[in-house]
């Protein structure tokens, strides 16, 4: 069943787990991630970003949602566009269906963070959808990065309690060390845990952690051994993102992970079988692939069992 965000994240931020919010550009990636909901009787986030948008369109999108939420009435689910960039994208897909929008103006000074913001919160709130918004820039902490520049670059936890204050927001994605794709890390990982406690502390609100993916050790090797390249790239460790939660992490965004592992089974067929060109001998197996990684993030988040 569609809910709003709100709903399921809510009940997240009361409880002290984390829900995953899974990107998906096909019906196979979308088909799989209620699969992997249904087997681990967990509540999700589907996510489609502007990109996504335009490949499939909104109406494919939401349609599809629609549908997969009616063959699993029982599954908490909530449809969220994952960084949207102006309040026209917010609104279209508001208007379209999505339960639940990123405004994402964090590449913006605080104050027109603060006023784009408050803009798509009135306008969501209005329609009865949820509202994420980010504050800090995903970068990742390096080795050498100095107090000033991680400042910088990081949530400051006092504008963070402001910003949630005066804007609304339902949910904040603070920015605390993490950084999209596959190549995170150019050190040792590293998160600033009591950065994120202080916002936990000061806005009270489900927080959401951006370039969450763990690039877990056996899709990696599935990948290389299919003649991918990852460039030596590194990803949120599985400890991390339980720390994270008991920090205060209710929501988890999982991308990387996903296209790697559906990929290298893809590769794999390809590489087996030269004569094979049945596109669902390709998909079957990259569906049970992104599966695997799903259920195992939902337990170790903590939202398994929780409908």
């Amino acid at each position: 069943m569609l809910v709003i965000g709100n709903e399921i994240l809510h009940k997240a931020h009361q409880n002290g787990y984390g829900v995953g919010a899974f990107n998906f550009v096909n019906f196979e990636m979308l088909s799989a991630i209620f699969e992997s909901a249904n087997e681990a009787n967990s509540p999700i986030i589907v996510q489609a970003s502007e990109g996504a948008i335009k490949y499939m369109g909104i109406d494919m999108v939401v349609g599809m949602t629609q549908i997969m939420s009616k063959r699993y009435p029982h599954i908490p689910v909530s449809l969220h566009l994952d960084h949207g960039t102006t309040f026209e994208s917010c609104k279209n897909a508001i208007q379209a269906g999505f339960t639940s929008v990123m405004i994402d103006a964090s590449h913006h000074i605080f104050e027109e963070n603060l006023e784009l913001t408050t803009k798509v919160v009135q306008y969501a709130h209005q329609h009865g959808v949820s509202v994420e918004a980010e504050l800090g820039r995903l970068m990742g902490i390096e080795d050498n990065i100095s107090v000033d520049e991680k400042d910088a670059v990081l949530v400051n936890p006092k504008e963070a309690e402001i910003f949630v204050r005066e804007s609304k927001v339902d949910y904040l994605a603070p920015a605390i060390g993490t950084s999209h794709g596959a190549f995170k890390f150019k050190g040792e990982p590293k998160l600033d845990f009591e950065r994120l406690q202080e916002v936990k502390r000061l806005t009270n609100i489900p927080l959401v952690l951006h370039g969450a993916s763990a690039i877990p050790e056996y899709v990696r090797d599935a990948f290389l051994k299919t003649g991918g390249d990852l460039k030596g790239s590194k990803g949120v460790p599985f400890d991390f993102l339980q720390e994270a939660i008991k920090g205060g992490i209710n929501k988890v965004n999982t991308d990387t992970d996903l296209r790697i592992a559906f990929m290298a089974e893809v590769r794999r067929v390809a590489n087996e079988d030269k004569t094979q060109f049945d596109l669902r001998k390709f998909f079957a197996p990259g569906m049970d692939a992104i599966k695997k990684v799903m259920v195992e993030r939902m337990t170790l988040l903590g939202s398994a069992n929780k409908i």
